[in-house]
């Protein structure tokens, strides 16, 4: 049985963020924070992104609107950092999982790699360390958005970031870790479980009815799979924040 927490509401929408709710770290247009709004009427509404929560609250607290209001749960490093009606849930440390000595040996041989490799151009914060796990970028999250995309390009060719994750695997069986490639440009690695299925965890309590999640790195090795593919939720892969558009309007049409 549902629980009461919000009221008629027995179904959860998911969303990942980056090219599902908006472009790639730009912020929401208004259209998408509109039919959010009315989607939210009938749905319960939670977004699961990788980035760390103040990144994503950047994009998702505009046009007059904040996230931790506009959504019922918002969840930053796949859940690592969660809210639930604005509040804080409880959260997961990488750095206590890993330990020190086998965390420094990680991003050392990182470092090394990176510098040895070779890619059409370099910027800075190669690795970002967050609470929940660590991102590896190839060509440094700094960046600017045409920069992405041409890496973007290159790496669809070339496969660079795949090739990296597979030195990693192969470097460290032991560690427990999930190398999950996502967004344009990087890939996080963290514990396993630790995928976007761990936001599971902080609904189970609601006993929805339904959980669907929409996302766009929904094929094996994009950090969408695990949980498009989890057996308590039902998965909607979307092109880009225009396709989720099509498909919540088409939804909310049909409701």
């Amino acid at each position: 049985m549902a629980s009461s927490t919000f009221g008629d509401r027995k179904k959860l929408i998911l969303f990942d963020v980056d090219e599902t709710l908006t472009a790639a770290r730009q912020p929401a247009t208004p259209e998408m924070t509109q039919t959010l709004r009315e989607l939210r009427k009938k749905y319960v509404i939670g977004f699961v992104g990788g980035s760390d929560f103040n990144k994503i609250s950047e994009q998702l607290s505009v046009n007059g609107g904040n996230a931790l209001d506009d959504f019922d749960y918002g969840f930053g490093e796949n859940g690592l950092t969660a809210y639930k009606l604005g509040k804080p849930l409880a959260t997961q440390s990488f750095i206590k999982y890993v330990g020190e000595d086998k965390y420094k040996r990680l991003v050392n041989f990182i470092l090394h790699y990176l510098a040895d490799m070779d890619v059409p151009i370099k910027r800075g914060t190669f690795v970002e360390f967050r609470n929940g796990m660590i991102n590896v970028s190839p060509i440094g999250r700094n960046a600017t958005l045409p920069e992405r995309k041409a890496f973007a390009a290159y790496d669809k060719e070339h496969q660079v970031r795949a090739a990296f994750v597979k030195v990693l695997r192969d470097k460290f069986p032991d560690y427990g870790l999930t190398f999950s490639i996502g967004g344009q440009i990087s890939f996080d690695v963290f514990p396993h479980g630790w995928d976007k299925t761990y936001a599971l965890n902080h609904v189970a309590d609601e006993n929805f009815e339904e959980i669907h999640f929409y996302g766009d790195k929904t094929a094996k090795g994009g950090n969408d799979y695990e949980l498009f593919a989890d057996p308590r939720t039902i998965g909607h892969t979307v092109l880009n924040a225009e396709d989720t558009l099509r498909q919540l309007k088409e939804l909310l049409s049909q409701s």
